[in-house]
């Protein structure tokens, strides 16, 4: 007599033998007894690999953890021990060492951050965004280091400004080039701090949102503070305490054939992506914004700290008080957002800043599933992350597809994830 065993029958195995792995050397456990379902979630895998059978990405590996277990993991076209660059995903991790730093009482957000670095005492702001020939004008008031971690300190990336004077001003500094992608990364930490002196402002500090260098800076502050290189804080005060044991800035030589690669050519443009940053050689200086490398079980572990509420296996990283300060709205009605963190990273609305997250404002204005209160960020090579404290979800999503289409991926992942909740 054959055995017969149904499509539900199939998916209740498979969740069965899962539930005996351990990822992240963090609990997992069947997706019903977490009230997600596990048949929803066998969705995530053909749509992902239609993707790359199309050749619109190269491969992926996604997770889900609800309420402090994972309940889907599966790497699609690459192996899940890839090492991908992380670009602005560093930025959450620097912005959560810099309130530890905060919360020992070695800064303050309200701190101007010439108080550190001297050089910028005496910051200008450009007078006209259009018209170069108008010059600049003092700053209203120095940028402080609640203005680096809410990206209102009038800064910008001149790869992203609609100004043409502004990126004019970046490349007169030495922060940018047409001819080397991310000068700015290039520079040493010295360098890089006379740089920022010399160029002007794009915007008044606290007055404007603007996705930028600020996180850069940040660590320069940091550099400042702690007298030491980010990478070293970073390691001794979060990537090694966490267990994130493939996460650094120069991806060791024994390591590098794990590091994940993008397609050669970018699939809307049919044109050739540009060089991704090199993880097997130093760069200039620690970029906080964009510098670190990781895998899908090291940053589910920092997520996971953070939807613990600064916890992780028994140590404590930050205040519960400081988390719901870190991912509560730090904009209000005065910043100006002539693009909404949401827009910019998902091509939605429904989202404001906090302190190094965008946070979700409420259940409508976004055309994508969430709550209240979710938080998130993302990387130019294609990596993302949300936590949803409400539905004690986090989802990963690391893959190398650093053109327009990273939006799309986004978007895509996390619908798929929240009709997998029951």
């Amino acid at each position: 007599m054959k055995l017969r065993l149904n499509r539900r029958h199939l998916i209740a195995c498979a969740v069965l033998s899962f539930a005996t792995l351990a990822f992240a050397d963090l609990p997992s456990a069947p997706p019903a007894s977490m009230g997600m379902s596990a048949e929803r979630l066998q969705r995530i895998r053909p749509v992902v690999q239609k993707e790359i059978d199309n050749q619109q990405m190269p491969g992926a590996v996604v997770m889900v953890m609800r309420k402090g277990a994972v309940v889907f993991s599966d790497d699609i076209g690459v192996k899940h021990d890839a090492i991908f660059r992380a670009y602005s995903m560093t930025k959450p991790m620097v912005s959560v060492l810099a309130m530890m730093m905060v919360e020992e009482g070695q800064l303050q957000l309200a701190d101007p951050v010439s108080k550190f670095l001297p050089q910028l005492a005496k910051q200008t702001v450009l007078a006209d965004l259009a018209d170069a020939s108008k010059g600049t004008v003092p700053a209203n008031r120095g940028t402080t280091v609640q203005d680096l971690l809410r990206h209102t300190s009038g800064l910008t990336y001149a790869e992203f400004t609609r100004s043409p004077v502004a990126r004019q001003a970046y490349i007169d500094a030495g922060l940018f080039s047409n001819e080397v992608g991310a000068k700015w990364i290039t520079l040493t930490p010295e360098q890089q701090v006379e740089a920022f002196a010399k160029a002007p402002l794009q915007w008044q500090p606290g007055s404007t949102w603007e996705y930028s260098l600020s996180t850069d800076m940040l660590g320069r502050v940091l550099e400042a503070v702690g007298k030491n290189p980010l990478s070293v804080m970073l390691e001794e005060r979060l990537i090694k305490p966490l267990g994130m044991k493939d996460t650094s800035f120069v991806v060791p030589a024994d390591k590098a054939h794990r590091i994940a690669e993008p397609l050669a050519i970018d699939p809307l443009t049919k044109k050739p992506f540009p060089p991704m940053l090199d993880l097997t050689k130093a760069q200039g200086n620690d970029s906080g914004g964009a510098g670190l490398a990781t895998t899908a079980d090291d940053y589910l572990r920092f997520c996971q700290m953070l939807l613990n509420g600064g916890t992780l296996d028994g140590k404590r990283y930050l205040s519960r008080t400081t988390v719901a300060l870190m991912t509560s709205d730090q904009l209000g009605p005065k910043v100006a957002t002539p693009v909404q963190p949401g827009e910019l990273l998902m091509g939605v609305q429904g989202y404001t800043f906090g302190l190094g997250f965008m946070v979700r404002q409420g259940q409508g204005m976004a055309s994508v599933p969430g709550s209240e209160g979710d938080y998130a960020w993302a990387g130019a090579g294609g990596t993302f992350f949300w936590i949803d404290p409400k539905e004690q979800v986090i989802g990963l999503l690391m893959a190398q597809t650093p053109g327009p289409q990273r939006q799309y991926y986004r978007r895509m992942i996390k619908q798929l994830v929240y009709q997998a909740i029951e």
